[in-house]
């Protein structure tokens, strides 16, 4: 786990690593969601949405046993993200989790509370929360990128999320079949069992919206979820 000394030393480097191919498209798809101990599947839901001069980007995924939601407020400057409020909750299979930060950029600090224990963070300049990265990591393999890393406000710590591209493929979803670009979390040798990868649609006119995403545990427990259906700026999306 790298922590507050090495995010700080490197936010210098990442801070501007987030380049804009395009302006920002709001969003909305919807998924199907599995877990592979259960024997039934859910749904999940993703979107992202312009009030004012904020984006707000929501997660939100249920099944019988478990619910999850997600949501970020963060504004786009320049070729940039900057996050305002992240919250997340957890209920039903396991331990239920609360995770709440608000940002103040004045400051350089982040508060709020993670499962009871207080936040209280300095914040480097660059750093994200744990949805808003996402669209960072979105907008940069849009832009060609092939590796990149991300200072991330993950509960109450400071770390380094990496990632690199593997190449394309052809995802099979509801809506058709989507060329997809292929992105996997590169995590340290004590994280390895661990394994995140993630599918963003090839197409310019679906904005490179996330198609696919399969998280694999230590335990071998599995989590996927596929598109079902969406839209990009209000465009129905449509496969081959």
């Amino acid at each position: 786990m790298r922590h507050v000394l090495l995010a700080t030393t490197l936010s210098l480097v990442f801070a501007s690593t987030t380049a804009i191919a395009e302006p920002l498209k709001p969003f909305f798809a919807s998924y199907t969601a599995d877990f592979t101990q259960l024997p039934f599947s859910g749904t999940a839901e993703r979107s992202l949405t312009k009030e004012g001069n904020n984006w707000k980007l929501n997660f939100n995924a249920a099944m019988m046993l478990a619910s999850l939601t997600e949501k970020s407020t963060f504004e786009q400057k320049s070729s940039t993200f900057v996050p305002l409020s992240y919250r997340y909750e957890r209920s039903g299979l396991g331990s239920s989790k609360v995770v709440k930060q608000n940002f103040d950029w004045q400051a350089k600090r982040a508060t709020g509370i993670d499962r009871k224990k207080e936040i209280n963070v300095t914040l480097p300049s660059g750093t994200l929360d744990k949805s808003t990265y996402q669209i960072a990591l979105q907008e940069d393999v849009a832009a060609g990128k092939t590796s990149m890393s991300y200072n991330v406000l993950d509960g109450d710590d400071l770390e380094v999320y990496d990632f690199r591209v593997l190449g394309s493929e052809t995802v099979t979803t509801k809506v058709g079949k989507v060329e997809a670009i292929k992105v996997e979390r590169v995590r340290e040798p004590d994280q390895s069992q661990r394994k995140t990868s993630m599918w963003f649609a090839k197409d310019k006119g679906w904005d490179y919206i996330l198609v696919q995403l399969v998280q694999v545990e230590k335990d071998g427990k599995e989590y996927q979820i596929v598109l079902q259906e969406g839209t990009v700026d209000g465009k129905k999306l449509k496969g081959q």
